[in-house]
């Protein structure tokens, strides 16, 4: 009796291993698109900057995507800048949109950092600059719904 109880155990565990291995075969969820919509300031310490930073989250794809969390890195100048998080939850709709507000913090060193970068590189009269923005909608029943927004952005004339 002991050994058939251990039997139907470990088959039940086999089971459930391969049907949770499964369910990421179906994950054909397509990558959220992002958008940069609005910046705000926000009351700030001695060496930091804060921002609100609005984003337009748009959805493409069959279903809603429920979040609960959100994280965000923009570097610049292949550098972080700025970093945020917020543990607001909500839900993008199917083939919808939705405006989030993430508070970001620029440290001072950051700063520092991109200064540095900037004069140590000569930029020309319209030299431009690539930013990178990562990000992750937490939470969910496929997990994160990761994205990322590159681009350049161009330096005014001297």
């Amino acid at each position: 009796m002991m050994r058939l109880a251990t039997l139907l155990r470990l088959t039940g565990s086999v089971l459930l291993l391969l049907s949770l291995s499964a369910c990421s075969l179906f994950d054909t969820r397509d990558d959220v698109y992002v958008d940069l919509v609005g910046l705000e300031p926000l009351p700030s310490q001695d060496m930091e900057a804060r921002f609100a930073v609005k984003l337009r989250v748009q959805n493409p794809n069959e279903s809603a995507i429920r979040y609960n969390g959100i994280a965000l890195e923009l570097r610049v100048n292949n550098r972080p800048l700025a970093t945020g998080v917020s543990d607001e939850s909500g839900e993008v709709p199917r083939y919808g949109e939705r405006v989030i507000s993430v508070p970001i913090t620029i440290s001072a060193f950051s700063v520092l950092r991109q200064a540095w970068g900037v004069a140590a590189s000569a930029p020309s009269s319209h030299a431009s600059v690539p930013y990178e923005l990562n990000g992750k909608l937490g939470g969910g029943l496929w997990g994160a719904a990761r994205f990322t927004d590159t681009g350049e952005l161009t330096l005014p004339a001297q």
